[in-house]
């Protein structure tokens, strides 16, 4: 199965501060690889990276056989990515700031119009839909920035802290979609929330001091600690790498 996502060899470097060291791994459709780690490990500078928002300081990441850096708007095609914050355009309603993303991805008429009532529906926004994105809730917000992410229907999905702000229905909500679109796409999730490995992962990444720690399937994760818990394997795994 040929990979959606490949990253070899990926750093950045701040000054002398090393916040990404090396990482390379790949996703193919139908993965959804969880990619975890602690505040400060490098999850959303890697994700930024392959979304083509930061510039390496060495490696490469491909979307699609697209090198973000040679190819960027192919890459970009193929991407949906809902960054960390989900920035939007606070004086914009919902609707008319997913009017402006559906003209900025290339569709028009009919299919503007159909792609974005899809994208409202998925993410249960129409209640919302005609208010200033600053009057919402965080998650409300939250999910305007899925909803953006979705807009083109794109074959890989980059979320960074999807249910982040979420009630803990809608964290269901959003973890149902997620799995509903997996088998057709490539979904990489950053998150720090080990339940989400178990609900929606097929595999996950631990990053720690920006170097890939494991990689390995939620079951053989938890076979790595006595206890047979996400949580002390998470622990056990990050800890001595951050110290």
């Amino acid at each position: 199965m040929s990979a959606l996502i490949e990253i070899a060899g990926l750093s950045k470097r701040f000054g002398s501060f090393t916040a990404v060291d090396d990482v390379s791994f790949s996703v193919a459709k139908g993965e959804v690889l969880g990619f975890l780690g602690p505040n400060g490990a490098g999850k959303s500078t890697t994700m930024k990276m392959l979304a083509g928002f930061v510039t390496p300081t060495a490696g490469t990441a491909r979307i699609g056989g697209n090198d973000v850096l040679e190819a960027p708007v192919a890459a970009k095609r193929l991407l949906g990515y809902l960054p960390e914050g989900a920035p939007t355009y606070p004086d914009m309603t919902v609707i008319d700031f997913l009017r402006f993303v559906a003209r900025i991805r290339g569709l028009r008429g009919g299919e503007a119009a159909d792609r974005i009532a899809h994208a409202i529906d998925l993410t249960t926004l129409a209640t919302v839909r005609l208010q200033p994105i600053e009057t919402l809730s965080k998650g409300f917000k939250r999910r305007v920035g899925l909803a953006q992410a979705l807009m083109h229907d794109p074959p890989v999905l980059v979320l960074d802290e999807p249910t982040d702000g979420l009630d803990p229905n809608q964290k269901h909500e959003v973890r149902g979609l997620i799995a509903q679109m997996a088998p057709e796409k490539a979904i990489v999730i950053s998150t720090h929330i080990l339940e989400e490995v178990d609900a929606v992962c097929s595999r996950a990444i631990i990053i720690a001091a920006g170097r890939v720690v494991i990689d390995a399937t939620p079951a053989e994760l938890e076979m790595r600690h006595p206890s047979g818990r996400l949580e002390e394997v998470f622990r056990a795994m990050t800890l001595p790498a951050a110290a």
